[in-house]
């Protein structure tokens, strides 16, 4: 199992940011984006606010694929559907790809390693 750490950033304003949160609660997700979230090998998925950050920690099997989850979600009107709705209230890191939501973050630290 491989776990992966993701950052993107919503809009500064205080009304998106608890609509963000409305949308993340239990039951809100639609079925659909779930569905294909665990059916692309993710096997646990959290995301974490602060102030008007987020950080995603996504853990997937080893035979994991980003490139065939995205072209999965590509081809899913549902998940474009939610993906369109989700960009109303994110907006990129200011270093960010042309083009990229959610961007890696580095590992620099892990306490096994000490």
């Amino acid at each position: 199992m491989n776990r992966h750490v993701l950052m993107l950033d919503l809009k500064s304003d205080p009304a998106l940011i608890e609509r963000y949160r409305q949308w993340h609660a239990p039951g809100k997700v639609p079925p659909a984006v779930v569905r294909a979230i665990r059916q692309a090998g993710i096997l646990e998925m959290e995301i974490h606010l602060c102030g008007d950050r987020l950080a995603m920690i996504v853990e997937v099997t080893d035979d994991y694929d980003p490139e065939a989850k995205a072209e999965a979600d590509a081809a899913d009107p549902d998940v474009q559907a939610w993906e369109a709705l989700m960009d109303t209230f994110q907006r990129p890191l200011p270093w960010a790809k042309l083009g990229e939501k959610w961007v890696p973050a580095e590992r620099i630290f892990s306490l096994a390693e000490q």
